[in-house]
């Protein structure tokens, strides 16, 4: 048997294994045929057969280090060398270490780090921390947000796969900016930003504040359609929950830690949350790991009254090792700011000049690695453009050797961190390839 045929084969026995056997997330069993991955290096994936991929996807928004960096991979090897597992009850240096380096990034008066499993869990605890803090039940978020499979994550997420599991308590929910797709009759990004604060002013009028325990919100919805805060805005948020007695949670699983170009989201939006929720990018999902950065006032709650709440593997060693590993060699590599300049300099610019060769393309907007294209039928109309086309679109890309993000009618360009301007300049030669032959 020859190595080609040898490789061939793997990819065949990969896929039907996991026809046979493997049980899709968000997704009907029947048609799928997913891409087999063998391995990857930075951007790049590849099959079994040495089949190429630009990872424009980075997998769920996660991998922000790239696939395989040395030192997080070296860092998982030393602490599995060294005990790999403990239990949350224990100190472990491995986990001070990682929640060390996490608070030295946060705004000054966060001191505590709650790990959990990942971020919908982390969703869970910080809802659960603010419901206790206060003596509130409810929780208001966006209609367009996703923060999670879980209890009260689902149920807070606005969009439709909450409806199939509404069964977690005391959630409203609200419209956010969103000036492509305004429902305030918004003109400009200020009109936007001042008509959705006053609507969520009414809805926590409406709603009686002395009931809400928190909002909630991505610092930048991002499976929603990547949508940057107008100027003020999460500002203005601030200031409602600060005059109504209410905690502000920011969900910062898939836009923190260099996604946007910054250590967080928030940064760039002159705003201070109560609770920061993280997971994804914090160590780019090389061991599942999520969690709750604590402010000193929610923390000191619990100093003396019991946190009803916990993980069997809170703080896990591993996932601790490799978030220090990936932690330290995103500063010493300047990860962060090479994900700011590649989006101002190479992703942004690219991505405009593709939506003047395009009429499909009827907004791009994003920041860092952090971008996405509303795809419409009309351009005047914003008509999004049809199931169908957008399917065709994805093959196209897929087939040019380029894993895409799709949600909706978007395509969500979210490449890792460490992309460099050669490796922009191949996916954008395959979006534009894509789209000439797609549409």
């Amino acid at each position: 048997m020859t190595l080609s045929e040898t490789t061939t084969d793997l990819d065949d026995l990969t896929r039907q294994l996991d026809h046979d056997h493997v049980f899709h997330s968000w997704s009907a069993q029947g048609a799928l045929s997913p891409v087999v991955i063998a391995g990857g290096s930075g951007s790049v994936v590849w099959d079994h057969a040495g089949r190429r991929y630009l990872d424009f996807s980075s997998q769920l928004v996660n991998v922000n280090i790239g696939h395989q960096h040395p030192a997080v991979i070296d860092a998982i090897h030393r602490q599995a060398d060294l005990l790999a597992t403990i239990g949350p009850a224990t100190a472990n240096l491995a986990r001070g270490e990682a929640a060390k380096r996490i608070v030295s990034r946060a705004p000054e008066g966060f001191s505590k780090v709650f790990f959990t499993n990942g971020g919908a869990d982390a969703i869970e605890n910080a809802i659960r921390m603010a419901r206790l803090h206060t003596g509130r039940d409810k929780v208001l978020s966006t209609y367009r947000s996703y923060h999670g499979n879980t209890g009260a994550a689902i149920v807070a997420t606005g969009d439709w796969r909450r409806i199939p599991n509404e069964f977690a308590r005391g959630h409203v929910h609200f419209f956010g900016p969103y000036l492509y797709r305004s429902e305030f009759w918004a003109t400009t990004p200020e009109e936007e930003g001042a008509r959705a604060l006053h609507h969520l002013e009414r809805v926590i009028q409406s709603e009686g504040p002395a009931s809400i325990a928190a909002l909630l919100l991505e610092s930048i919805p991002g499976t929603a359609g990547v949508l940057i805060p107008p100027p003020g805005y999460l500002a203005g948020v601030r200031a409602l929950a600060d005059k109504y007695g209410i905690l502000l949670i920011l969900d910062e699983v898939m836009a923190g830690f260099g996604r946007t170009g910054r250590w967080f989201a928030f940064e760039g939006h002159d705003v201070v949350p109560d609770l920061i929720t993280f997971a994804k990018g914090v160590n780019s999902g090389y061991v599942p790991v999520g969690g709750v950065i604590i402010s000193d006032p929610i923390a000191a709650t619990f100093d003396e009254r019991v946190f009803p709440g916990g993980l069997t593997y809170s703080g896990h060693p591993l996932a601790a090792a490799s978030i220090v590993g990936a932690l330290d060699a995103m500063e010493s590599e300047g990860i962060v700011e090479n994900a700011r300049r590649v989006g101002a300099e190479a992703i942004g610019p690219g991505l405009v000049a593709l939506a003047e060769k395009h009429a499909a393309i009827g907004e791009v907007r994003g920041e860092g690695v952090f971008w996405a294209l509303e795809l419409v039928a009309d351009r005047d109309t914003h008509e999004p453009l049809a199931a169908a086309s957008i399917g065709k679109l994805k093959a196209e890309l897929v087939s040019r050797g380029l894993l895409p993000f799709v949600a909706d009618n978007r395509i969500h360009v979210v490449p890792p961190c460490v992309v460099t301007d050669d490796e922009v300049g191949q996916a954008l030669a395959i979006y534009d390839e894509a789209f000439a032959a797609a549409l």
